[in-house]
């Protein structure tokens, strides 16, 4: 087994970390134009694709012929960094205090992409000389922080492969499930006046009032619902806008509600309950509303007993203590592209605290994350050898 140094692990952690990839409004090329030039300096071919946006590009790369196909995917966006004030250190410094790298971006999830990129180099080695028979594909994708359709674009150039790891921040346990995520913005109308005179409009923010009472008890619904791996569905009012001047009656309101839904839960039919909630309360309270979904992140899953997960879980636990039981993931990731779009039995799994994301201060655990290489390698070598039964090589 080749030596694994934390030294290697956090200097290139610590380089990606330093060129800022926020998005929006979507500031990737910087890194991916550093990705392939890092494995140019390893003598390896990295494409850099501008597909879907020809400004921002992302990375591919793929390593052998043989069978199986194994793709290692990462985003290499992040959220922006919001007020550096409430930073105790620099966003984009890397600094390393007591073990942890500190920055945006570190947990969630450019430690990922890192051990990803160091794991794909080693392992270019062991096919090339013929010690695996396997390839490798390895993603530095765009837009994952907004659903845009990086990783499924490049799943459909071509960059696909039997199995699937979304090196996401789950603390080396491994997700075969996932939780779905819609985002709805909901429009109450009223009609407005001056303030002056309120019986002469309508207020919409008044007339919001039975849309909110309808969204709670929604809420206390859904969260009836709960899936064995993935825990409750969810339906949060997270956003409420209304009003333009003090002395005007608002002729609009505006809610956004985070509804996270159940592997088994669909799209269409969640659709069809804010559509039906929202008809009652027009039918009962004489409002005016309209709505539209503004994102949407699909669930995934597959099966629990997957023998890919398996792998990663045994190896997971000779590395850390990992607990080994079946375990499902509440955020939303690009595993749903592999899944549900190119057919391709896929986990997220990869260093790092879920928690840390998105939050200031945001840091990885440098040990950890060399932990998550050595097993992300002992898993890749199990799997491209050939000596791993996948649920695809049971079919």
């Amino acid at each position: 087994m080749d030596s694994i140094s934390q030294e290697d692990v956090q200097r290139l952690v610590a380089a990606l970390v330093s060129i800022e990839t926020e998005n929006p409004p979507g500031n990737e090329r910087a890194c991916a134009e550093y990705i392939v030039d890092w494995f140019a300096d390893r003598r390896i071919d990295a494409d850099l694709i501008e597909e879907p946006y020809e400004d921002r590009p992302q990375v591919a790369v793929r390593i052998g012929d043989g069978d199986p196909t194994l793709v290692l995917n990462g985003h290499i966006d992040v959220v922006p960094a919001g007020d550096r004030a409430q930073w105790t250190h620099d966003p984009y410094g890397a600094a390393v205090v007591d073990g942890s790298l500190f920055g945006r971006g570190s947990a969630d999830m450019k430690t990922g992409v890192a051990i990803g990129m160091l794991a794909t180099a080693r392992l270019a080695r062991a096919i090339e000389s013929g010690e695996l028979r396997g390839s490798i594909v390895f993603h530095a994708a765009i837009g994952e922080e907004t659903a845009e359709p990086g990783t499924r674009t490049l799943l459909e150039r071509g960059y696909d492969g039997d199995y699937g790891v979304v090196l996401e921040p789950t603390g080396l346990r491994t997700a075969t499930s996932e939780k779905g995520l819609a985002w709805y913005e909901i429009r109450v109308t009223g009609a407005p006046s001056h303030a002056s005179r309120p019986d002469q409009g309508r207020n919409a923010v008044l007339d919001a009032r039975p849309v909110l009472d309808a969204l709670a008890e929604y809420d206390a619904d859904v969260r009836e619902r709960e899936d064995d791996l993935v825990g409750r569905a969810y339906s949060t009012v997270t956003m409420f806008e209304a009003g333009t001047k003090e002395n005007v009656l608002p002729e609009a309101a505006t809610i956004t509600v985070d509804r996270r839904f159940l592997p088994d839960e669909e799209i269409d039919e969640i659709d069809a309950e804010i559509d039906a909630l929202l008809a009652e309360v027009e039918s009962n309270h004489g409002v005016e509303t309209s709505w539209r979904r503004t994102r949407t992140y699909e669930s995934a899953e597959i099966p629990a007993d997957s023998s890919l997960a398996d792998v990663f879980r045994r190896h997971s636990a000779d590395v850390d203590d990992v607990p080994a039981e079946p375990w499902g993931i509440e955020a939303s990731t690009d595993v749903r592209n592999f899944v549900n779009d190119a057919g391709i039995e896929a986990i997220t799994w990869g260093p790092g605290d879920i928690t840390q994301a998105h939050t200031y201060d945001e840091h990885v655990d440098l040990e950890a994350a060399t932990s998550g290489l050595r097993a992300l390698l002992g898993a890749s070598r199990e799997i491209l050898s050939g000596d791993a039964e996948t649920e695809s090589s049971r079919e």
